[in-house]
């Protein structure tokens, strides 16, 4: 009986080995292992980043990650709106503050507020966990929030569904008192 592996079995996925092959294939099978699967989050998270860092190659002079700022994060949603594919009315637009226009009209298609939210926490965290300091942040600042609520706010007008913030439900909260007082008035009765 032979060894040999012929090429053709190794095409047709053959389990045939010798028993050196399978030894060898156990010792080297935990090193050369595929990682999991990323998940469909940290999938976007990277492709965002990537995104990010080829925007910031392509200025002219190109900008590192070290010289990244809040304004290179603005620039870059900025830049991003003109791939967006939310139709935000402007201000003499007939049909601004209508939520379903009944015709077409030639206004501007934006980012999504959420989009753009979503992606600005993704690359938050992207920027941490590829070794940036996360009181340096540049999508962390306070002009990035800022500038998320003035679109926020401008979308919502243009539609006419404005975005209610959720209320915080009150806990009645029970003190010993209003428990004594249940207990006096039992005994009372």
């Amino acid at each position: 009986m032979s060894t040999d592996i012929k090429p053709k079995d190794f095409a047709e996925g053959s389990s045939t080995r010798s028993v050196g092959e399978q030894n060898q294939h156990q010792l080297v099978s935990p090193q050369t292992q595929p990682p999991a699967p990323l998940s469909r989050y940290e999938s976007q998270k990277r492709r965002d980043w990537n995104t990010f860092g080829q925007y910031l190659k392509n200025q002219r002079p190109p900008v590192s990650l070290s010289q990244c700022n809040c304004n290179h994060v603005l620039e870059f949603l900025r830049y991003l709106d003109q791939f967006g594919k939310t139709k935000v009315h402007l201000l003499g637009c007939i049909f601004y503050g209508q939520p379903d226009p009944p015709a077409p009209c030639t206004c501007p298609l934006r980012q999504a507020w959420g989009s753009l939210d979503a992606l600005i926490g993704r690359l938050r965290a992207a920027y941490e966990e590829n070794g940036g300091s996360p009181e340096k942040n540049p999508f962390g600042n306070g002009a990035i929030r800022v500038y998320l609520r003035e679109v926020k706010e401008c979308q919502a007008k243009a539609r006419g569904i404005p975005y209610k913030k959720k209320k915080k439900r009150k806990l009645p909260s029970k003190t010993s008192n209003d428990q004594d007082q249940v207990k006096f008035s039992k005994q009372t009765t």
